[in-house]
């Protein structure tokens, strides 16, 4: 491999997922080499056929949690993204921590290391409009394992590593994996009859599409020779002020599809307790709730000091592509 392919060449944790599988493409689109770790693949790289949606991705086979097949695949890369979660809402508090380790040592002081971070890092006391230095006290237990991962983050810029964190809403989009959007308000593969908003009236949201997300992502990268050695950003995405312009949208665009007006209801709350004993999502949803709550909003004002705008696709466009992808438009 010569300089230029080294420069130009990352390497994607969780590419099959929803910011993961978005950012891979787009970073493919823009004249990059694109690796692609996923779990089951065989002992071969394969590539995707052409005219594939992630053609140009070069899928190879591995395991975040092994140390030895993170660090094959991220040698000689310039960035490695860190987009993967345990599988399956199942231990949080075991795994997350020693997969980003094997994306730190990978890294170096060589590669950027790219993490999608979450509103979950804060506590009421950074409520409700939140920028970079708020102070990082969360009351969950996801919450809790999210700094703990970006104080691990920020040892490593410190020691010599390189690091960007783009924070972000409720993601969407046409493929946006496990989500509130297509988990919740919406049923994937069906016509949409009803939707179900989890918000309480009046109480604002914010949301990330997640093309956007992903070309801001890019562009970020793009620009890594002159961020701080730990950047940290605030993506603003969708921001619904009080908590029915997401469902809005959605009968908006099931009606532009010629489909009758969707009811929209109150996503039944009283019923997460009685399921959460034996569902794990339930017991997932109801740990979150408290963002449906209150108002929580993600200030981008350095962001766009560094971009000069962020990418934003319009409301009805985004939810239009979503719900197509979904496959709940005809």
């Amino acid at each position: 491999m010569n300089g230029q392919d080294t420069a130009k060449t990352a390497l994607v944790l969780g590419a099959s997922g929803g910011i993961g599988g978005e950012v891979a493409r787009q970073l493919a689109r823009a004249g990059w080499r694109v690796r692609a770790l996923k779990r089951g693949l065989g002992s071969r790289p394969q590539a995707r056929e052409p005219g594939d949606d992630d053609a140009g991705l070069e899928w190879l086979d591995g395991d975040a949690l092994d140390a030895a097949a993170v660090a094959r695949a991220a040698r000689g890369c310039a960035v490695i993204v860190h987009a993967v979660n345990p599988p399956g809402y199942r231990d949080w508090e075991t795994l997350a921590l020693p997969m980003l380790q094997n994306s730190i040592a990978a890294a170096g002081h060589d590669a950027l290391l790219v993490l999608p971070g979450t509103v979950y890092n804060f506590g009421p006391d950074a409520f409700p409009s939140i920028r970079e230095g708020a102070p990082q006290r969360p009351t969950t237990r996801k919450g809790a394992v999210r700094v703990r991962m970006e104080a691990a983050l920020q040892g490593h810029a410190a020691s010599g590593g390189r690091v960007l964190i783009l924070r972000a809403g409720d993601f969407f989009g046409p493929r946006a994996g496990n989500n509130w959007f297509g988990q919740v308000m919406v049923k994937p593969g069906a016509p949409v009859t009803r939707i179900a908003n989890p918000a309480l009236p009046g109480v604002g949201h914010q949301w990330a599409y997640l093309p956007d997300l992903a070309a801001t992502m890019v562009a970020l990268i793009e620009r890594r020779a002159v961020l701080p050695a730990f950047a940290s950003y605030h993506f603003g995405g969708h921001w619904d002020p009080d908590g029915a312009a997401m469902a809005a949208a959605i009968a908006r665009a099931v009606q532009a599809h010629g489909g009758a007006r969707p009811k929209i209801a109150r996503f039944p709350w009283w019923s997460v307790p009685l399921a959460s004993p034996f569902v794990r999502l339930m017991r997932e949803l109801m740990e979150m709730r408290y963002l449906w709550r209150e108002p929580i909003r993600l200030d981008n004002t350095a962001l766009r000091a560094v971009l000069g705008a962020e990418p934003h696709t319009p409301l009805d466009d985004a939810v239009g592509a979503t719900l197509r992808g979904l496959g709940c438009l005809n």
